[in-house]
This record gives C-alpha cells, structure tokens and sequence, in this order.
C-alpha cells in the first residue's frame, strides 16, 4: 500500500531558503523537498548540490527544483522570498514594498491552481507578509502563519541564561510578544525559570536582570549578525524546519508564531506574534496570556505599528 508522501516546498532559495531547506534535509522531515525561485539555473543548482549529500547522511529526502504548479501539491509552502537588491539599513519594514510585490504575484497564482496546504511565512517584515499571504491566498486563518516573534524568543531565553549563568536556556520558559521587530516586547510576567516564576527566582539567588537591556538585546541580536556577515539565515532556517516538522508530525508544539487575530488580545484583522499551538492544521489554537497592564499597553503599541503598514497594501480578502 502507497503512503501519502510528506511534501515541502520552499519559495524562495536564497540564503534563508537553502538554510531551511539544509535543515529539513538533515533532519529528515520530507520526503520530497521542492525548490521554487525565479532564478531557476540558481534553484537547480542547489538541488542537484543537495541530492549529492544524500549518500553521506541518514536523509532520504529527494530534492528537486519545481514551478507552481507542482508547488500547489505540497502539503506545505515556506515563504522565504526576498528581494536581494534591497539592503535594509534599520528596520525590516524596509522590505515592504519590495516583499509585498512578490507576494502579490505569487500567492494569487496559487490560489488559482489550487494550493490548499499551510503557508509557514519568513519574508519580512513577517507579520505584514503573513497577512498579506492570508488575504490572497483564500485560506482559513489557521492554514497561514508567520514564523514571528520564535527566533526573538529563543534569543530571549538565551540571552536569560547567559545572564543567570550555569541555566540551560531550555529549562526557561519565556517569550517576546508582537512585531518581528523593533516594537517587540518581553512578556516578563511569564518568565519562569525551572517552573519557578523569575520574580521569585531572583529574589531567592540575589539575581537581579536588567530586563531593558535583555529585551534591547535581543531586538538587535538579528542586525548584529546582519552587520558581521550580509544576512542571517540559520537561525530563522531552522525555525521554518522546526515549524514545519510541527505541522507534518502533528506535534501541538508551543511556540510564538505571527498569526491571524479574530477577537483574541482585543484584536482582529492583524497578524501579530502570540503563543499557538502548532500542528496538523497549522495553528491549532491561540493561547491568551494574562498580560500586566505594561505588557498589554506594549502590545497594543506593537499592533498600531502593524496595523499602519498593512493599511498602506490596501488589498482586500
């Protein structure tokens, strides 16, 4: 009996592309991987660079360039598109228009040849692209989502246990909030340590964070590699691979995850980074924190942003 095979596509094969497409190889999370760029010799190239690994490592998958729409078929779609003759110099929202463009060529053409799987967006600013992946593709909420506020909150909880010390940030629990970007915020009244809350952590081992300067850290943490090398693309590589791994294997993983608001946080309309839970049907469900008053005044603040650049696209669902 033939078994349904597990089928990514990556649409874009840039540098944060290859990265995904390195880490589910690897990781061994598809059976077919599907490469999608408009440099096509670019594409191919990688895919025949990618099957020759094949045989020095437990991977099976098999790699191939393809249009879209063979892409229409995948189960999933990662959204790394990317225009390389745009720099930016502060923001990520600088890529708007840039980003926008492509996605308004793309995603409609999906649509009409039939594309009914899950869209995992990485292209920034990640949050206005995730909504504007949503509007055109014609897709339930749940079946679109932006990678977020994830790597942020990674680096967060890093950035905690390099200042404990002698932590594993994997027995920290803790988030950034909202925008992929400059007006995220560190939802500290969540943070525990080992289970214990990081208010009573601190009072028992004297430790005292500076929580502004964490949270201005782990803004900058994506520019401080931009500065050294050109780009970053691990990081966020891995986390569409992790995002995907999810959603295949049915996981219910709780992550932050840039998703479509309807009523939760007071919000609707938005694509914005909250907790979801991440699995078979995309996101599963939203998870609504108690915010302090601060938290949720961060919050409404970081939605204004996104909400002022997404009323600029001026699409309709």
């Amino acid at each position: 009996m033939e078994t349904k095979k597990r089928k990514i596509g990556i649409i874009g094969v840039g540098n944060v592309g290859t990265a995904a497409a390195t880490a589910i190889l690897h990781n061994n999370i598809a059976d077919e991987l599907l490469l999608i760029d408009c440099d096509e010799k670019r594409a191919e190239g990688e895919a025949m660079d990618y099957l020759d690994s094949i045989e020095f490592n437990t991977s099976r998958t098999y790699v191939k360039t393809a249009n879209l729409e063979e892409a229409a078929s995948c189960d999933i779609l990662l959204v790394s598109v990317a225009d390389p003759s745009t720099i930016p110099s502060s923001s990520r929202l600088e890529l708007l228009q840039e980003s926008a463009t492509i996605i308004q060529d793309v995603v409609p053409n999906l649509r009409k040849l039939g594309f009914a799987g899950i869209y995992v967006v990485a292209t920034n600013p990640c949050d206005i692209i995730t909504y504007l992946t949503w509007t055109l593709s014609g897709l339930p909420r749940n079946q679109v989502v932006g990678t977020g506020t994830a790597l942020d909150s990674a680096r967060f909880r890093r950035l905690i246990s390099q200042e404990i010390k002698n932590i594993n940030p994997e027995t920290i629990q803790g988030y950034t909030l909202g925008e992929h970007g400059d007006s995220q915020f560190g939802v500290w009244s969540h943070v525990t340590i080992g289970g214990q809350p990081l208010d009573v952590f601190e009072k028992e081992t004297g430790i005292k964070l500076d929580r502004h300067a964490i949270v201005e850290k782990t803004r900058r943490l994506g520019w401080d590699i931009h500065i050294r090398k050109g780009c970053t693309q691990f990081g966020i590589g891995n986390v569409l691979a992790y995002f995907a791994k999810s959603i295949l294997e049915d996981a219910k993983s709780v992550t932050p995850a840039s998703c479509i608001l309807d009523g939760e946080y007071g919000f609707d309309d938005l694509s914005i980074g909250v907790p979801a839970v991440i699995g078979r049907c995309g996101v599963e469900r939203i998870l609504s924190l108690q915010l302090t008053d601060k938290e949720n005044s961060e919050f409404v603040a970081s939605s204004q942003v996104i909400k002022n650049y997404i009323s600029e696209l001026k699409v309709s669902k």
